[in-house]
């Protein structure tokens, strides 16, 4: 795969701390509790250095934005958590029913 291709990938690990900090208007310090709170567990470079993804950027700016209004981090990662969960569940369930049963109808 070129890097080009992983660039567009939302789960390769692109950006930096300090880049995906920035990215979201968030501090170091906010990235590293989300790790801590298990939202996400970033990959690590060679070096040791956190690794995120556009995926996980989204997620953190979710919490964010939900502590921003007063939800707590614990709360706020568990509502992302289980929003991320219900939007595949509902992708699944739309996946199974474009599909045709046995006999040629739409589910």
């Amino acid at each position: 795969m070129s890097s080009r291709g992983n660039l567009d990938d939302d789960h390769y690990p692109a950006y930096t701390m300090g880049r995906a900090a920035e990215m979201i208007g968030a501090t170091p310090g906010f990235l590293r509790s989300l790790d801590e709170a298990k939202l996400f567990v970033p990959q690590r470079s060679a070096g040791g250095h956190r690794r995120y993804t556009r995926y996980q950027l989204r997620l953190a700016a979710r919490v964010r934005a939900l502590l921003d209004e007063g939800t707590a981090l614990e709360a706020a990662c568990r509502i992302v958590i289980l929003e991320d969960q219900l939007a595949e569940a509902q992708r699944i369930n739309a996946e199974y029913h474009s599909k045709p049963d046995r006999n040629g109808s739409q589910r």
